[in-house]
């Protein structure tokens, strides 16, 4: 598609004959991007198309938060509408399919697909043995859409007047797609005698045509007329549907011999002087044989009446496509962190709470803010009550265009389930990939629609990055402003839902998008200074960052915030309690519900082995690394320059003693800051490597080598290897804490 987009941007003057040349170059910043991707053209595309499915259902969600902005009086979106242009063979995606239901449901009479329906794949074709044409007018007729089909060009039109007899109708709908594909790959005696020569009704029909004449008859797609004609009455549908627009084209059109519906095509990387003249002479470029062979670009005069009409059917349009904004027009302050001093204060003697309720009473704060609260957007896929969110269904109501026809079952209930027109919750049901292409919309509203909009998705940790990941990377190269929540998260945290429910990698993959900031807070004042923090840079920096947050169901008392380790909460690493001033020493590092071990281990050491330590509270192990990794890079770039220091050195070096970590998460995830570590002192990190399983948290952490015992035998062990204290001390460990040291390594078990 996009060399495409790019020809017209060239003769509308938006991109130089040197971004041509450059095509595909882009590191120098000079070129153009392979396919439509807004991190690398950011002034240019909108949306990425890539990976194929993911298009489609982000059109859809797209279309329904217009509809959403629209309903709530944030934005007039009247008059939009969102186009999606996809090929027959992306169809076979899930994902491209999977969302329609829901567009004829909401009534997206804003949604405009246009599928290519050239027959081929890469390698062959769609249907061979099909019509894929009808096979996708049957879907999308079955779930509400309006389709029109542009089948066949404007030299059809008389003879399908003349087929007196119905013949050529029934041969059009015999013949099968791989037939129509050989159409296209051979010449008009093939076409005379294969196709129209099936029966003596049709063969007479184009008695009076030449052979050129007959392999002339164009499809649907290939007439710009009936393209005009179809994509009107597409947009100005009055049915109150989505409308799909199912267009007949043929693969590598006008290329000839050298790939015009041939398996091959998409495979033809260079082309003969003699392709590229009958390219030539077939669309009529004006470009003589004496330049043929450097195939020069072609763009008329600015003057000629051609490009006259072009720039001014653009401006009447109302400006050039594609094109993005970048930043919002909009300005938000973001409330001061001391709003949020419920969350940030220490809980009441006796009472516990979670980092999942710690998130709820800071968003509940926040909606209460008279500007930026309406500019939020909870979203769910159907576990509010599991994430004690239910109070905000009467608060402030679900979306559905709807209203609530019917009376809910709980009406006679404080929290009952409200559904409302202008709703504020986007409730998705059973479906991480819509709420994730929900967030999406939501995340780049301030590029879309020129407002700012603050989305927080909440969804067991599981099932993100996991489950939608590619649209977690789309979501990275559309530059998306939002917040992730991975509720019920830490592979022993989640104790009762099993292997496929308990997460131990979520960071792991959230670390490998770059511009998506993750954390794994243990304590409630953590999650209130990085939510405040994404709120600065995203709505009032206008940054193009995410933010990924792991939320926690386990309660315990949380002890407030330490005034002046706001900056470092952010960065990833703050002393969260200094033990006692005794020796030898080590540093204990956790993260999320596991930081409560090693606290645990701090005791421990102290009272059964004499050994003083320091607990770390580190939110962001992801943030840490990168943080080391700029260092190192700049190091090695000014060789002669005073060496910058990671974060992590910074916060260790004036603490003796070995390190020991310990998280919920795989190892790797601790691991990443090894080469961080001040050097000479040893690192060990325990994780969860290995497959989740039911059972009490203290059994798992346990089975998963985590628990304080484990970080005591680890700090005793790295003692022991630096010659502070003998051997037989992490034996003894071992004994007393009734470590089964034969048991088998969790990650196979």
């Amino acid at each position: 598609v996009s060399p495409g987009i790019y020809a017209r941007a060239y003769l509308e003057g938006r991109i130089t004959e040197d971004q041509l040349i450059n095509f595909r170059q882009e590191v120098d910043g000079k070129g153009l991007s392979s396919y439509p991707h807004p991190k690398l053209m950011p002034g240019f595309w909108q949306f990425p198309t890539v990976s194929m499915g993911l298009g489609p259902m982000m059109a859809i969600y797209q279309a329904r938060f217009l509809k959403y902005l629209h309903a709530r009086g944030i934005a007039n979106t009247e008059n939009r509408k969102v186009w999606a242009f996809m090929g027959d063979g992306e169809m076979d995606e899930p994902e491209s399919l999977g969302a329609i239901g829901l567009a004829a449901r909401e009534g997206l009479d804003n949604l405009i697909f246009v599928v290519n329906c050239n027959l081929q794949r890469l390698d062959g074709p769609v249907r061979g043995n099909g019509k894929i044409i009808q096979e996708l007018e049957g879907e999308f007729r079955g779930s509400g859409w309006n389709v029109i089909k542009l089948i066949w060009g404007k030299g059809w039109d008389e003879l399908l007047a003349r087929d007196k007899s119905g013949k050529l109708k029934q041969l059009m709908m015999e013949t099968l797609d791989g037939d129509y594909q050989a159409m296209k790959a051979n010449d008009g005696a093939f076409v005379r005698k294969n196709f129209f020569g099936k029966y003596p009704e049709t063969l007479k029909l184009v008695e009076h045509m030449t052979d050129e004449e007959v392999f002339e008859l164009r499809r649907g797609g290939h007439q710009p007329e009936k393209v005009y004609a179809a994509f009107h009455a597409a947009h100005n549908t009055k049915t109150g549907q989505p409308t799909v627009l199912l267009v007949k084209t043929v693969k590598g059109y006008g290329m000839g011999k050298a790939g015009e519906g041939k398996n091959t095509v998409h495979q033809t990387k260079k082309l003969s002087d003699e392709d590229i003249k009958y390219i030539r002479d077939r669309f009529g470029i004006p470009i003589p044989d004496s330049q043929l062979a450097d195939i020069p670009y072609y763009k008329p005069a600015d003057d000629t009446p051609e490009m006259r009409y072009l720039h001014e059917r653009r401006k009447a349009l109302g400006g050039y496509l594609p094109h993005r904004r970048e930043k919002a027009d909009e300005h938000f302050t973001v409330p001061a962190l001391e709003t949020f001093k419920a969350v940030l204060e220490p809980t009441a003697e006796g009472r516990e709470i979670s980092t999942t309720q710690a998130y709820v009473r800071f968003l509940t704060q926040l909606l209460r803010d008279q500007a930026l609260g309406p500019r939020v957007v909870p979203i769910l896929v159907d576990e509010a009550r599991t994430f004690g969110m239910e109070g905000l269904f009467r608060q402030i109501g679900i979306y559905n265009p709807k209203g609530q026809m019917y009376t809910p079952v709980d009406k006679d209930q404080v929290m009952y389930y409200r559904e409302d027109k202008a709703g504020q919750i986007l409730q998705e049901g059973i479906n991480e990939a819509g709420g994730m292409a929900s967030w999406i919309a939501a995340a780049t509203s301030y590029s879309t629609s020129n407002r700012i909009m603050v989305p927080f998705f909440v969804y067991y940790s599981m099932f993100g990055f996991q489950r939608i990941g590619d649209l977690a990377w789309a979501a990275g190269d559309m530059q998306a402003r939002g917040f992730l929540l991975g509720g019920t998260s830490g592979r022993t945290t989640l104790n009762g839902e099993g292997l496929q429910h308990e997460d131990g990698h979520s960071h792991i993959l959230a670390g490998t998008i770059p511009n998506c900031i993750s954390y794994d807070p243990t304590f409630a004042h953590e999650v209130a200074v990085i939510l405040h923090h994404g709120l600065k840079r995203m709505v009032e920096k206008q940054e193009n960052v995410y933010y990924y947050i792991t939320l926690l169901n386990e309660n315990y008392a949380m002890p407030g915030l330490t005034a002046g380790t706001e900056e470092q909460i952010i960065k990833g690493m703050y002393l969260a309690k200094e033990g006692p001033k005794m020796t030898p020493r080590v540093q204990l590092l956790g993260s999320g519900t596991i930081l409560r071990e090693s606290l645990a281990a701090q005791e421990l050491l102290a009272l059964d082995w004499g050994v003083g330590s320091n607990v770390w509270s580190c939110p962001s192990f992801n943030e840490l690394a990168r943080d080391g990794q700029d260092c190192e890079r700049w190091n090695l770039l000014h060789p002669e320059n005073e060496p910058r220091v990671p974060f992590v050195a910074q916060q260790l070096e004036k603490h003796t003693g070995p390190v020991v970590c310990s998280t919920d998460y795989m190892k790797n995830y601790g691991e990443q800051i090894r080469a961080f570590i001040p050097k000479g002192r040893s690192y060990k990190v325990l994780g969860t490597d290995g497959f989740g399983r039911s059972d009490f948290r203290s059994k798992l952490r346990e089975h998963f080598e985590i628990n304080r015992h484990y970080i005591v035998v680890a700090a005793l062990k790295a003692l022991a290897d630096e010659g502070t204290v003998p051997m037989s001390k992490v034996s003894e460990a071992i004994a007393k804490y009734g470590i089964k040291t034969e048991a088998i390594n969790p990650l196979y078990a």
